[in-house]
């Protein structure tokens, strides 16, 4: 177990309230997912656990994890409830009923005040990363949505950061909470920070300089502005480095397929706007940069919790310029972190050849395909080796498979003119 798993269990599982400090990637979507499924009723069908996250990424995180923890008991019904994809169809799956409902806040409440679903037998709640949601503006929402639940429930606070707004949310919502912080830092022994002096126009040949001189396999490039992350990918493709971009202006599906192609190695730089700082539920990102710095300690502090994630260690550099050194002061008062110079052009080049390579196939759980099904078709279907297959990511409309890049194409055309589960389904590349 992880130590807020460690310390929160007894306690959760004990049915009573909980306040946990912890940083990203310490495993609290497992502390509070395991208390939720130990007392759950399947016997009837209504919603009895309410979860709320301040995105749709995070949102559809903790779903899909949830899935996987409660496929020890049979027909646990999960609904993912969030702004930005169509209402309708929230509504319809509403009205087949739940157990458990995840979302983000705004669309919950909507939900609620249309009289969608029954919030009277909740007895649990969660906020997620609660800290976030009230500097996004969800306060007022958040206050809203625990009007209509029930009085007497268990409700469980994680949060990266205990700030007074944090602390006056929970004297209102909750009973004699346990409060729980573990290392709400990164220390210096899993993440190496490193801070490099920079002008702001050769800030593109310094992230070629570090790329050279770390050799990531898996890099998130943070931005504080949407038109930084595009120039900046822009840029790093006239070095035939090729990058994926993730910010507010994507629709969902195309935010959504950029995280899976990212998180099964497709691609291995990600350039992000803070719309990604939370709910990149990635285990293995090795070095975060900082394009720029961004303006308060909290949000640094989630970027680089990007990396150093399930005990692993990381690496996290920062561009300061002219604009930044103030920014680098406060930053650093306590650390003590000196600003470096950017290291020598060595004679290795970044290699951006990612390990895997993605096929896309028009169809997924609507379709009744499962990874066993998409599996059996690439090896006794068309002949691939195990070895030769990375993740595989099942969508409700359609699913995403990791290939070595040197059979990818040619096992995209193969599936293609074969059938998964007797049908012939769209393949290709992406």
């Amino acid at each position: 177990m992880t130590e807020i798993q460690e310390k929160s269990l007894p306690f959760s599982l004990d049915g009573k309230d909980i306040i946990g400090k912890a940083k990203t990637g310490s495993g609290k979507t497992i502390a509070f997912s395991l208390p939720i499924l130990n007392k759950l009723n399947t016997a009837t069908f209504d919603i009895q656990t309410m979860i709320l996250a301040p995105t749709r990424e995070l949102a559809n995180q903790i779903s899909e994890e949830l899935k996987v923890l409660a496929k020890f008991k049979h027909n646990i019904k999960i609904l993912t409830l969030c702004g930005g994809v169509p209402y309708n169809p929230q509504m319809h799956s509403l009205s087949h009923k739940a157990h458990i409902i995840v979302g983000t806040p705004g669309r919950i409440l909507k939900h609620l005040e249309n009289k969608n679903f029954n919030p009277n037998l909740i007895n649990t709640l969660v906020l997620d990363e609660a800290d976030r949601m009230l500097d996004m503006g969800f306060s007022e929402d958040i206050n809203k949505i625990i009007d209509y639940l029930p009085k007497n429930r268990q409700t469980m606070l994680f949060s990266a950061t205990y700030p007074s707004n944090i602390e006056k949310l929970s004297r209102d919502i909750m009973i004699n909470p346990v409060s729980i912080e573990v290392e709400s830092v990164h220390t210096e022994d899993k993440i190496s920070q490193v801070f490099y002096e920079t002008e702001g126009s050769r800030k593109v040949e310094n992230i070629l300089k570090i790329l050279d001189h770390y050799q990531p396999s898996s890099t998130i490039i943070f931005c504080n502005m949407k038109i930084d992350c595009d120039n900046l990918a822009d840029e790093l493709e006239r070095y035939d480095i090729y990058a994926l971009v993730l910010h507010s202006d994507l629709e969902q599906k195309d935010r959504d397929e950029t995280m899976t192609l990212f998180a099964n190695k497709s691609y291995k730089i990600l350039i992000a706007t803070d719309v990604a700082s939370r709910g990149l539920d990635i285990d293995d990102v090795e070095l975060v940069i900082n394009y720029s710095l961004p303006k308060d300690l909290e949000v640094y502090t989630h970027r680089i919790g990007r990396t150093a994630r399930a005990g692993k260690t990381g690496h996290a550099v920062s561009l300061i310029d002219g604009g930044d050194v103030g920014l680098f002061e406060d930053l650093t008062y306590e650390s003590h972190h000196n600003l470096e110079e950017i290291p020598a052009k060595i004679d290795t080049k970044y290699d951006d050849n990612p390990l895997f390579k993605s096929i896309f196939i028009n169809g997924g759980k609507k379709q009744k395909l499962s990874r066993g099904d998409i599996l059996g078709a690439l090896t006794a279907g068309i002949g691939l080796d195990k070895n030769q297959i990375g993740k595989i990511d099942i969508k409700d409309l359609c699913a995403y498979v990791a290939l070595d890049p040197k059979i990818a194409k040619k096992a995209a055309n193969d599936l293609g003119n074969s059938k998964i589960k007797g049908k012939f389904f769209r393949v290709y590349l992406k």
